[in-house]
């Protein structure tokens, strides 16, 4: 910072990874000793060596970094301090006049590379097809510990303080009304804005409402079949989810490994493969380029411990009130109606998609794109 900077300076950066660097991932690549496969070698016991060698043969032979490092540039980034923390986020504007303002909130193991394929059409929807008056500014901040929001500089970063930083930094941008998108880690921040419900807040809309029965019988008389196929998905998950004990209890060790290893992160990211059990159709080169910028911005330990700063917030169960909106893709957690509408009472649009996953953004960007213009259009009050 120079002296005529202060932490509320909105500050213009750019993604360059010195040369340096990218030879050494290409070097770390090359000395790769891959683990014993499992029997069977697929992804029942975790992260296939099938898998992590064709990874990283195209990781190494001919993934194009700086071909990545163009496409995120494109964008214009900046950072700023709020509460002592530094944020990294892109802000693209509207070409068109009153354009709706809009944060999107990412997931883990993802960071703002989650919306790239996605700031395009939400900022210029007539240039893909859609009216001008479904443009949006688009907000994509990398939450404290992800991306380049680094480092972390002290503990509590809890979803609900990131909620309010997000609001700050909505404030600091000139916005006094908008809304909020997020999937993951970015649907609980999304949830906990809508908690804090600022004024001018125009809702949320989310992949995923993580709503849990409360043991009441009168709750489950209330399941349709669908919803059965939804508590055994979360049965599943629960069993193939040790990552979520890993990183809110002992998050330092566990990223030594992955702080030292580019293929030890590629395999703790295994989530961007192995969420739908086998479905997800999130491209190769999309998790590389994800998974780069985690290890270039040495983002690990930040990531890891976000799971722990939430396991240790005494938070109360709050009912949100919130005018939301969610979107249910066919391979992700299926949020349960009868329990998200026990614990968020302004759920006016829910809609429901046969293609696509936890990492929707991804996968399928047209399809989430186009529910965010129906809901925050408000034709998406449906419910």
């Amino acid at each position: 910072m120079n002296t005529t900077d202060t932490p509320t300076d909105i500050r213009p950066f750019r993604v360059d990874v010195p040369q340096a660097e990218v030879d050494d991932l290409t070097a770390r690549l090359a000395r790769t000793r891959f683990p014993q496969p499992a029997p069977g070698d697929d992804w029942d016991a975790g992260t296939p060596v099938t898998y992590l060698r064709d990874a990283v043969a195209r990781w190494h032979d001919s993934f194009d970094w700086r071909e990545v490092e163009a496409r995120i540039n494109a964008f214009p980034h900046f950072t700023t301090e709020i509460d002592g923390q530094t944020f990294h986020f892109i802000h693209a504007r509207s070409p068109h006049p009153g354009a709706t303002p809009l944060i999107l909130a990412h997931t883990y193991p993802g960071s703002f590379v989650d919306y790239l394929d996605m700031i395009g059409p939400l900022i210029d929807p007539v240039a893909h097809g859609g009216r001008a008056e479904d443009a949006f500014d688009v907000v994509v901040p990398d939450a404290p510990g992800y991306g380049f929001s680094q480092p972390v500089g002290e503990p509590g970063w809890a979803t609900a303080r990131v909620a309010a930083a997000y609001d700050t930094l909505m404030r600091r941008l000139g916005y006094d009304s908008y809304g909020i998108h997020g999937s993951d880690n970015g649907a609980l921040i999304a949830r906990d804005l809508g908690l804090l419900e600022p004024e001018g807040f125009l809702g949320l809309h989310v992949l995923q409402l993580f709503s849990f029965p409360s043991g009441d019988p009168d709750e489950f008389a209330k399941l349709e079949p669908a919803d059965y196929a939804g508590l055994e998905h979360m049965q599943w998950f629960q069993s193939v989810g040790g990552y979520n004990t890993m990183n809110a209890s002992r998050p330092q060790t566990v990223a030594a490994g992955l702080s030292d290893s580019p293929v030890g992160l590629l395999a703790y990211s295994e989530l961007f493969n192995s969420f739908g059990n086998g479905t997800s159709l999130v491209p190769l080169d999309a998790i590389l380029a994800e998974v780069s910028v985690s290890w270039f911005a040495n983002a690990p330990a930040g990531m890891s411990r976000s799971y722990r700063d939430n396991a240790l917030a005494e938070a109360e169960p709050r009912v949100s009130t919130a005018r939301t909106g969610v979107a249910v893709f066919a391979d992700d957690f299926q949020t349960i109606k009868v329990f998200a509408e026990r614990d968020n009472t302004n759920i006016v649009h829910w809609s429901r998609f046969e293609r696509g996953g936890h990492f929707a953004a991804l996968e399928v960007p047209e399809l989430v794109v186009g529910d965010i213009r129906s809901f925050f259009s408000r034709e998406g009050d449906d419910v």
